[in-house]
């Protein structure tokens, strides 16, 4: 509740992942936005409002204005927003469109999330992605496999780990793939195949890492109370916090934690007024095996160093008797990781948990969801809780 009204969600759409080379950018958002309409059974003229993520756009295609060309699409001349925050900018363009609500009684919404990747070079991609670090992990060479498995050697080397430890973590995520008809990877793989998968930037190698995706994510949003009643399956977010910290790795306080996350998190649970033993269902943000580990000790679900020894146990995984199951959709590990698309997935995916369109993927018991997507190596964060 948000005053004397709620924000919900009424629906929620997305595009196969993948390598979608037959698709421009803007193929996506449209098939998104209108797959979106028909299925919510919401007339364009409804909407009030509409908040565009996408990060890689300008820098592949030399493309800014995509809002407009949104407006173009839709024939509308209605605000439309445009969010980038790196990896985190579908969950800030979530966070903006609950702001927004706040603000304005009544309105209606779509949040809409699209990156196109894997028409250009894997070099041109990784050097567009490397916009989200700092200049001086750019001059030095770094790239995010790098970041990253600066973060987990010092997590494994903190707390007595093996590569095992968090190699587990992507050995659930293609499980849960598996179960994804929209999933980039809808494969199974084991641990060896994880652990022998060549070497990116040690201790992480391929399997350990998200894949360059193309996709698009939309869902409306209302704090429409007749849109709300009326719906055929709806749910209500109950809080979406934001945090940042700083770009560079030099500045940071710690290494086996990302700030950012611990605060985004506080804050959520604070404003959504429950406790973390009622999240049953979470999308966590799992660019690398290591980050979901950091995530569920960052957000309170286990303790500082817990994580490797509980990923191993696949404690979070369907099937198992966990608490809680994470990355139903299978992460971005498996499911893909579109940029601009994966914070709005992530939401997406708690929608179907709580609203029970989940199919074999189902968590059962569930009335709480969790989205967390992060930026970069943790300069922004954004926590979104969802409730029925």
């Amino acid at each position: 509740m948000y005053g004397n009204y709620m924000i919900s969600i009424l629906g929620y759409y997305s595009t196969q992942f993948g390598e979608l080379w037959e698709r421009s950018l803007f193929d996506l958002v449209k098939e998104s936005i209108d797959s979106l309409l028909k299925e919510s059974k919401i007339e364009k003229k409804e909407i009030d409002a509409i908040f565009f993520s996408n990060m890689m756009s300008g820098i592949l295609e030399n493309n800014l204005h995509g809002s407009s060309k949104i407006a173009q699409l839709l024939n509308t001349h209605i605000p439309i927003f445009r969010s980038e925050a790196a990896c985190a900018s579908g969950g800030m363009a979530v966070y903006l469109a609950v702001q927004y609500l706040k603000a304005n009684p009544g309105k209606t919404v779509i949040v809409v999330g699209a990156e196109k990747m894997t028409d250009f070079s894997p070099e041109e991609a990784v050097e567009g992605l490397m916009a989200a670090a700092s200049g001086e992990e750019q001059e030095a060479g770094l790239t995010f496999p790098g970041l990253y498995a600066l973060l987990a050697q010092i997590y494994l080397n903190s707390y007595h780990y093996k590569h095992e430890n968090i190699g587990a973590i992507s050995v659930k995520n293609h499980f849960h793939g598996f179960l994804n008809e929209k999933a980039h990877f809808k494969r199974k793989v084991t641990l060896k195949q994880v652990l022998s998968s060549p070497k990116i930037a040690s201790p992480l190698g391929v399997l350990d890492c998200s894949p360059i995706s193309d996709g698009a994510s939309a869902i409306i949003i209302t704090s429409n109370t007749k849109k709300i009643k009326q719906a055929k399956r709806t749910c209500s977010i109950l809080s979406s916090e934001i945090a940042s910290d700083s770009i560079s790795f030099m500045e940071r306080e710690r290494l086996d934690s990302l700030t950012s996350t611990v605060v985004a998190g506080n804050k959520a649970f604070k404003e959504a007024g429950i406790k973390r033993s009622d999240i049953r269902v979470a999308e966590l943000h799992d660019c690398f095996s290591i980050a979901e580990i950091l995530g569920m000790e960052d957000l309170g679900f286990w303790k500082k160093g817990e994580g490797g020894k509980r990923a191993l146990a696949y404690e979070t995984m369907l099937g198992n008797s966990g608490s809680i199951i994470v990355n139903t959709s299978g992460g971005l590990k498996a499911a893909g990781h579109p940029i601009g698309a994966t914070g709005i997935k992530q939401v997406g995916e708690i929608f179907l948990q709580l609203t029970h369109q989940a199919d074999k993927r189902q968590v059962h018991d569930v009335y709480y969801g969790l989205a967390h997507n992060v930026g970069g190596s943790g300069g922004t964060a954004v926590v979104t809780i969802l409730g029925i």
